[in-house]
């Protein structure tokens, strides 16, 4: 598996590129990443997206109508992509593909999972693909999603926490801002973010 990124617009969202047998997914298309998308797959399967803020959905109706590849997002977070709840003029896209829990996926060469934890949106996932973690914005370096955004939920956020909190194997993970660590290392945080959350 080969994996390339390239950070999106002002808000340096990651947009990443998974390369498996001359075959691509698209995880999370942000601002300006169309051209950058374009010059980097040759067999595009579909577009992933961890959750529906508009930093992460941005390119996808653009490369929907170049592509002619579906669009997968949890069913929580796709009315995200027809009316962003932060008030940006994202274009507005359709989902292809939705799950209401954890979903495994088979396409082409790809098996993948989306994993659901709720918390920065009602939808926030992430994608795992092998012993990779796409985290979205759930889980970055150091730090976790914010929860105070229109359709955040701080308890939904600690439920996640203690949920991934449980996960005895490593995963590498590549998040939606910022370079990437483990989910070892950053559960080591985890019981201090929930500590913070229930404080504020």
């Amino acid at each position: 598996m080969q994996i390339k990124f390239a950070p999106m617009g002002y808000t340096q969202t990651n947009c990443y590129i998974i390369s498996k047998e001359g075959k691509q997914l698209i995880i999370d298309p942000g601002m300006g990443a169309t051209d950058w998308v374009l010059a980097n797959v040759s067999e595009p399967l579909a577009i992933l997206n961890t959750h529906g803020h508009y930093d992460h959905v941005w390119s996808n109706a653009e490369l929907k109508e170049k592509l002619h590849i579906p669009i997968y997002i949890h069913e929580a977070d796709a009315f995200m992509l027809q009316k962003c709840p932060l008030g940006q003029p994202t274009p507005p896209s359709h989902a292809d593909v939705t799950f209401a829990k954890d979903k495994a996926f088979e396409l082409g060469p790809f098996r993948f999972r989306f994993r659901h934890f709720p918390g920065h949106t009602p939808g926030c996932s992430i994608v795992e693909i092998d012993d990779v973690w796409f985290s979205g914005d759930f889980l970055f370096q150091g730090s976790i999603g914010r929860w105070d955004f229109p359709y955040s939920d701080g308890k939904a956020m600690i439920q996640s926490l203690r949920k991934a909190m449980q996960i005895k194997e490593n995963f590498t993970l590549y998040p939606g801002h910022g370079m990437s660590t483990t989910l070892k290392e950053e559960q080591r945080g985890m019981a201090q973010w929930i500590a913070y959350i229930e404080r504020n």
